[in-house]
């Protein structure tokens, strides 16, 4: 847990003696929280934290003590059980100038192996990369299983590079990290789009469930786990909006059911149903359900530029 924490305060968030530091956890992941609030202190830091009952559902506010002691913060670091990275409060602060790190799902796993010590500054000049060509882009079609294709507009929208390295004011993102992502134009995304790595409020996917997409929303869901990916989305029909479009380029992230770290594996792809006014969208919903495929083939403005899990660029 120190090791981890020293990693996160230290390399990714730059904290120094005397900044203001929130922790924002929850009681699920108490443990992982004053780890990283302890270490703060010891590095001279203003260390605050803040414990709340977890969220019901990625994407849902903070309570509204929470969000105004991040508009007062230099940094805060997230780790609770649903995501807050898609939400007011997140991105209120950064425009604030607050350097975020959330955490979604954190394990104490993650902070012994894996992501969240691979070499940032290789997938920082990666992520740039890849989302530097989503920004580009006017169409990306994504085939996975073979043969089933889904066409997004991506056009006149930003990329957004979560690099895991957020030392400079307004800086956010996930740890660990690694992605290039970015807003589709709402409604315009069509076609067919098979997971079979994992689901926000489902987990791992062991059998493949195929979602169908007309005009942006989210008509059919088919596969043995339907039922549990039905009950994982809110009712309300933004929440079945499509309202994002990942990259993983973390080459120590593994498949775990996690989202936090399923969605950064180097070579997988995920979209999003729900919020995305965080990162250039028109989307606010009470929710944000990440669906994650590995090793799809991905096209932007007919050019190959993912395959097999490998990149071609």
């Amino acid at each position: 847990m120190e090791a981890g924490s020293e990693i996160v305060l230290k390399q990714c968030m730059g904290v120094k003696e005397g900044e203001r530091v929130l922790v924002v956890t929850d009681d699920n992941k108490m443990d992982i929280g004053l780890a990283l609030y302890r270490k703060a202190q010891d590095m001279g830091a203003e260390a605050v934290i803040s414990v709340m009952k977890p969220l019901q559902v990625s994407g849902q506010e903070p309570p509204e003590q929470v969000a105004a002691a991040m508009l007062q913060s230099d940094v805060v670091i997230a780790p609770t059980t649903s995501s807050i990275t898609h939400t007011n409060a997140r991105l209120t602060s950064a425009r604030k100038g607050t350097r975020i790190a959330t955490m979604p799902g954190i394990t104490s796993q993650m902070f012994t192996r894996g992501p969240i010590q691979a070499d940032y500054s290789r997938i920082k000049d990666m992520t740039l990369r890849i989302s530097g060509m989503l920004s580009s882009a006017e169409e990306c079609r994504i085939i996975t299983g073979g043969k089933y294709e889904l066409v997004l507009d991506i056009s006149q929208r930003q990329g957004v590079a979560s690099t895991g390295i957020y030392r400079d004011k307004g800086q956010s993102g996930n740890l660990p990290s690694g992605e290039a992502y970015i807003a589709p134009r709402e409604h315009y995304a069509s076609g067919e789009f098979l997971v079979d790595g994992s689901i926000v409020g489902v987990g791992l996917i062991k059998k493949p469930v195929l979602l169908t997409v007309r005009e942006g929303i989210l008509v059919g869901i088919e596969g043995p786990y339907a039922g549990d990916v039905e009950n994982a989305i809110p009712d309300h029909q933004l929440s079945r909006t499509l309202g994002e479009l990942g990259i993983g380029t973390n080459p120590l992230a593994e498949l775990t059911g996690i989202i936090l770290e399923d969605e950064k594996i180097y070579g997988s792809v995920h979209i999003a149903f729900g919020t995305n006014t965080t990162f250039g969208g028109m989307i606010k919903a009470p929710s944000h359900i990440d669906c994650v495929t590995l090793n799809p083939k991905v096209l932007l403005d007919g050019r190959i530029i993912l395959e097999g899990g490998e990149f071609i660029v």
